[in-house]
């Protein structure tokens, strides 16, 4: 939208990923980026693989000077690369060579950093190692959630891209080569990494997966009672708690309506939220009512 809504920038073409099903019902559904162009009247391209020729061959005509690329998901290869004059220019949400791959935001709240940022920064065939021409940075004070902060960031990035993308096509800004020695990689984030072990991880790590994996894969354990009853929980709210330290791990304090677990190192964590299998979001006092007074206990194994 703020490229599109620039008066000095012509944006010839948006190219997303391809409908694919979403959802329960799985109805066939555009990417965010796709239905937002649709809306604002530009050319959409929905495509399977931008390196085949015919893709590159419509690239060719449509004779861009630059591709922006954001959070695309699929590898650029050479001759892509090299299509346009000006190169293809790659929005990154991290402060390079921090964290280069596909997890960056989840990987600075997880470590408790205390600034995160976006670089841009010229494409090369290696995975964001190319040089950068500026990093707009972002404090952070280990409140936020991931998907708040991929939103802040998403908005920061748009506030200065055009001007940015102006003064690189202009040759006034010039990339700088990241330092290989400060370079750290960051996976793609599976649904396993969101699992609780509550006698491995203290509560600070805790608190940090509940932040960084939210909404998805989300922080997930399975609960269990005396009566013998299983349940997986989703936590989306908690908190570091002092005054606990006796606490085992995984055991609950017997508190009416609040939920205070023991983690690893003799520290604990009070759930505010959380969605257990199959119902919706509750607050601790609705799940501690919901299991008719008995006390529950956070499983330190993997939820089935």
């Amino acid at each position: 939208e703020a490229l599109a809504n620039s008066a000095e920038i012509d944006l010839a073409a948006v190219i997303t990923q391809p409908v694919r099903p979403a959802g329960r019902k799985r109805i066939p559904t555009p990417t965010p980026l796709g239905a937002k162009a649709e809306e604002l009247g530009l050319e959409v391209q929905k495509v399977q693989d931008v390196n085949v020729e015919s893709f590159l061959e419509s690239l060719r005509e449509l004779a861009p000077d630059m591709l922006c690329v954001v959070s695309f998901g699929q590898i650029l290869k050479a001759p892509l690369l090299e299509l346009p004059p000006r190169g293809c220019i790659n929005i990154h949400a991290s402060i390079l060579p921090a964290y280069r791959g596909a997890s960056p935001i989840v990987r600075a709240i997880l470590n408790g950093d205390a600034e995160t940022g976006v670089a841009f920064m010229q494409m090369e065939r290696g995975l964001d190692s190319g040089p950068v021409y500026k990093t707009l940075i972002r404090k952070l004070d280990g409140s936020e959630y991931a998907d708040d902060l991929e939103m802040d960031l998403g908005k920061l990035a748009a506030s200065e891209a055009p001007e940015i993308l102006q003064q690189i096509a202009r040759g006034e800004l010039l990339p700088v080569a990241q330092n290989p020695e400060k370079v750290s990689l960051c996976r793609k984030i599976s649904k396993r990494d969101g699992v609780i072990f509550w006698d491995k991880q203290s509560a600070t790590e805790i608190a940090a997966m509940v932040r960084a994996y939210y909404p998805w894969p989300g922080a997930i354990c399975e609960v269990g009672t005396d009566g013998g009853k299983r349940t997986a929980v989703n936590i989306c709210s908690a908190k570091i708690i002092a005054g606990f330290e006796e606490l085992q791990p995984g055991k609950c304090a017997d508190l009416p309506k609040r939920i205070v677990v023991g983690c690893a190192g003799r520290t604990a964590l009070e759930i505010m939220e959380l969605i257990p299998t199959g119902a919706k979001k509750m607050n601790a006092a609705s799940f501690r009512n919901g299991l008719r007074g008995a006390l529950p206990e956070f499983l330190t194994e993997e939820p089935i």
